[in-house]
């Protein structure tokens, strides 16, 4: 198909797709409905200049008939999608001007404004700061459009309304984020101070369960699982030591940054929780596996983060894949019935090994970087050799 005078620009659009990092063939599969696009804008009598979202909507709703070896004559979503992408760099050129988005309603105003907040004092985040504010969005409609006018009452009737369509889990979550936001208010002067205590505490058995992990012989046949002769299979396993050897969450492996690694030192830094910064010893077999990636399998992008997809666009790892790779690492090694499939498995299994191998709990705790000893203590409940020490003797029975 001849784009006509779009052609420059899908030129520059396939350029800028193989300078991410996609292969010809899915560069390929992003031209052809550029070129489309341009084709049907001639057809049609449309000028360049007059494209916004109704041209788009038009181009994927019409009956094709234009030239080319098409045999579909409707077009799908996935095709209209990669058209889509080429109009918004034509955007990007300042080719077309689109149409701005519908401004924010005052509510979201006001979230928008409660997430600056907390990304300013309350040090969580992003993924947590976005949570919080779609979950205060969802109690604003109950709650009324005058936070001046918010009392206990209400606060705790909004809570346990929503208690009887949610698990305990979110619900638990749910005040969490509402207490923030009523204490965001009453710092601008905006409601009564005091409101966040009239939130009702949902009761839960803090630490009751024990430790979900799975024995060191398994991690190890985690670790083994990954097929070092393929890109994803070298960062995959250099992920998984991470884990295994220095308890890592998937926030720490998804913002590890190449500037976090002293190699003259042999020391890693990790931001954890509440913007703190930690420095733990980078073990030989993480730092080697560390060095193989960049040095046989990390794409080449500008990206400061150390972990990147393995195919385009070689943007930074999510927090969820970290997590995939523990969840697939666990089915390649055979592990059918494990009790979690997360990062978090690793991370208990690392503690758990710790104290097996004779450290003690404020070493677990140093190395996972836990604020209270308390937390670390729920590990105790896995160090058989040391409850034996203090398990007294079953009496039987007792006569009388």
């Amino acid at each position: 198909m001849n784009p006509g005078a779009l052609r420059p620009f899908v030129e520059a659009f396939t350029g800028r797709l193989l300078s991410l990092g996609y292969t010809h063939l899915t560069v390929l599969g992003y031209e052809a409905p550029a070129r489309h696009f341009g084709q049907w804008l001639q057809n049609t009598k449309i000028a360049v200049a007059e494209i916004d979202d109704n041209v788009v909507r038009r181009f994927a709703r019409h009956r094709c008939r234009c030239p080319g070896i098409r045999q579909a004559t409707r077009l799908s979503i996935k095709y209209v999608n990669r058209a889509r992408r080429f109009v918004g760099f034509l955007a990007e050129c300042g080719a077309v001007t689109l149409s701005e988005q519908v401004p924010p309603c005052p509510d979201e105003n006001e979230i928008f404004a409660f997430q600056a907040w907390l990304r300013r004092h309350r040090g969580i985040s992003e993924r947590t700061v976005w949570r919080h504010g779609r979950m205060v969005m969802r109690l604003l409609p109950a709650l009324g459009p005058d936070p001046m006018q918010y009392n206990a009452a209400l606060v705790r009737q909004v809570i346990l309304d929503e208690g009887k369509r949610s698990s305990h889990a979110y619900l638990k979550t749910m005040t969490m984020a509402l207490r923030g936001y009523l204490r965001y208010l009453a710092a601008h002067g905006l409601c009564h101070s005091g409101l966040d205590q009239g939130i009702p505490t949902i009761p839960q058995w803090r630490l009751s369960a024990l430790p979900r992990y799975i024995p060191t012989a398994d991690v190890e046949r985690v670790i083994a699982s990954c097929d070092v002769t393929m890109p994803m299979g070298i960062r995959d396993r250099a992920v998984l030591l991470l884990l295994a050897r220095l308890g890592l969450r998937a926030g720490d492996i998804a913002g590890m940054r190449l500037d976090d690694i002293d190699w003259r030192e042999g020391t890693l830094r990790v931001r954890g929780k509440g913007r703190r910064e930690s420095r733990l010893p980078l073990p030989q077999d993480a730092g080697d596996a560390i060095i193989a990636y960049l040095r046989d399998a990390r794409p080449i992008a500008a990206c400061e983060q150390i972990f990147l997809r393995t195919v385009a666009p070689h943007r930074s790892l999510a927090s969820a894949s970290v997590s995939s790779i523990v969840s697939l690492a666990l089915e390649r090694a055979g592990i059918d019935d494990p009790p979690s499939r997360g990062t978090n498995l690793l991370r208990h299994s690392a503690a758990t090994g710790l104290l097996r191998a004779g450290a003690t709990l404020d070493m677990v705790g140093t190395v996972l970087r836990h604020r209270s000893i308390d937390t670390t203590a729920h590990y105790a409940k896995v160090d058989v050799n040391m409850l034996l020490q203090i398990a007294q003797p079953w009496p039987g029975s007792v006569s009388c």
